[in-house]
């Protein structure tokens, strides 16, 4: 098998049963097929080793990788049904491992912060430092492309552009590579660089040991834990939630009262002001206001002439 192409291309993938059938036979007359536990150890046997590898070309990290790997492999098992009957089981744990792995939040992480050493080979290092001067999408389609071995619809749809966009990336990650491995540049078809470019990639990813992988049984283990954590947390948290409104239900009064805010007393606020009180003078003038404005002026009574 191909040590950086983890099973067949997207059209052709097997289920999760045919990859059961194709790992270790066919069981048997009875006519029973494999129990899910049996059909995804299969499936990581099948394809863990090439994941890791794949995700150190993308990460230059060997830790990072075998995290992606496991987490990836977690998240197929929690959601086994819906993998099981997928047309590429492979694709799908590919693009999980592939999305955990090149997320920007790791570079927070201390012990992901920086990669590896490179490796001590002039042309391997030359090769892995291109793959990382690439900017990640690009260099996850030219993984997929020439080092998977995709086509090119299925490489824009595995990294969600369109066959456009992807064609342009792949051309541009191509010469970027070539620019700082001649070596490469040297073929004049792009198929015959496509080649050159995978059996490169392949030698490379196949000097990663992928002995450090854990055994699908702890995988599995590990995700029903996980699984059981959270459902618990959930739990906790629907019951917390019911008996704080049930206390709030319990404690909260039947009808608003406006409360009243006790008397005080205050100073250094002056005393309300009014009109003054009135003289003798203003007192006679107001008088003799009101009884013209009462009476009115004379009026003038026209005379028949």
């Amino acid at each position: 098998m191909d040590p950086i192409e983890p099973g067949t291309t997207a059209p052709e993938a097997p289920r999760a049963a045919e990859t059961v059938e194709a790992a270790e036979g066919t069981r048997g007359g009875d006519g029973a097929g494999p129990s899910p536990a049996e059909a995804f150890d299969a499936l990581y046997r099948h394809t863990a080793a090439a994941l890791f590898r794949q995700t150190y070309l993308l990460t230059g990290r060997r830790a990072l990788s075998r995290e992606a790997v496991g987490k990836a492999f977690e998240q197929a098992w929690q959601r086994w049904p819906e993998v099981a009957v997928d047309r590429d089981p492979v694709g799908w744990v590919r693009a999980a491992a592939y999305e955990y792995a090149m997320s920007p939040w790791h570079r927070l992480r201390r012990e992901h912060r920086h990669p590896d050493p490179p490796p001590e080979a002039p042309g391997p290092r030359a090769l892995l430092d291109a793959l990382l001067s690439l900017p990640p999408s690009y260099r996850r389609t030219l993984l997929l492309h020439d080092g998977v071995g995709l086509g090119l619809p299925e490489t824009a749809a595995e990294t969600e552009a369109s066959t456009p966009a992807a064609a342009g990336r792949l051309v541009n990650a191509r010469a970027a590579v070539a620019e700082q491995l001649p070596e490469l540049a040297e073929p004049s078809t792009p198929d015959e660089q496509s080649a050159l470019l995978h059996e490169h990639l392949g030698a490379l990813a196949l000097a990663q040991p992928a002995s450090s992988l854990p055994v699908p049984d702890l995988i599995r283990t590990g995700s029903e834990r996980k699984a059981q954590l959270w459902t618990r947390a959930a739990i906790a948290f629907t019951v917390l939630l019911i008996g704080l409104t049930l206390i709030t239900l319990a404690t909260a009064p039947t009808r608003y009262e406006t409360p009243r805010s006790p008397g005080q007393r205050v100073e250094g606020v002056p005393p309300l002001g009014g009109p003054q009180k009135l003289t003798p003078t203003d007192k006679k003038l107001q008088k003799k206001l009101g009884s013209e404005l009462g009476r009115g002026p004379g009026r003038l009574v026209p005379r028949a002439g």
